[in-house]
């Protein structure tokens, strides 16, 4: 991800989060959301975890973002999944796997052999992703709260190693 990149990033985000999270979360919370507002802030925080685009035609269309984790009750050292959303014109189309496996690698060239990962708890369409990718939840749950009502979360956690390729040879870039 470029610093140029960060107003497409917004817009993946927010229309993400609105179709993503409709039906669990305050419309008028998600209605509120401004890609505008959104751009700020990625620019602000821009540099401080790695973070990777997917682009097609040279479109951003999907990001994500990992680091440490931020749990306190897990071992120092793991990794955490931050953020992960693909516009919602490209779900199902190999652009999470392919920002999932980009961000696993990337963790555990860093030395992390673990990552875990927060996802509400009634997204069902999110939480198979993460399933199919081999993460599994841990038991840990926390309520997460948006325009005064709770949307709980549940945590996942996956071993890392090295990303198998595509080709089946079983070597790592």
């Amino acid at each position: 991800m470029t610093l140029d990149d960060c107003h497409a990033v917004a817009e993946v985000r927010v229309r993400g989060w609105q179709v993503a999270y409709a039906g669990l979360m305050p419309q008028a919370h998600l209605d509120a959301m401004s890609v505008a507002r959104d751009a700020v802030r990625r620019r602000e925080m821009f540099g401080r975890v790695p973070e990777f685009v997917a682009e097609r035609d040279g479109a951003v269309v999907g990001w994500a973002c990992h680091g440490p984790s931020r749990d306190r009750d897990v071992p120092p050292g793991e990794a955490e999944l931050y953020a992960l959303y693909a516009h919602p014109g490209h779900l199902s189309t190999g652009v999470g796997r392919a920002l999932l496996d980009t961000c696993a690698g990337a963790a555990a060239h860093a030395g992390h052999s673990t990552m875990r990962l927060w996802v509400l708890e009634g997204n069902a369409r999110a939480r198979r992703f993460y399933e199919r990718a081999g993460f599994v939840t841990d038991g840990a749950r926390e309520p997460y709260e948006v325009g005064g009502v709770r949307v709980p979360e549940v945590r996942y956690v996956r071993k890392l190693g090295p990303a198998p390729r595509k080709d089946g040879l079983g070597l790592t870039p």
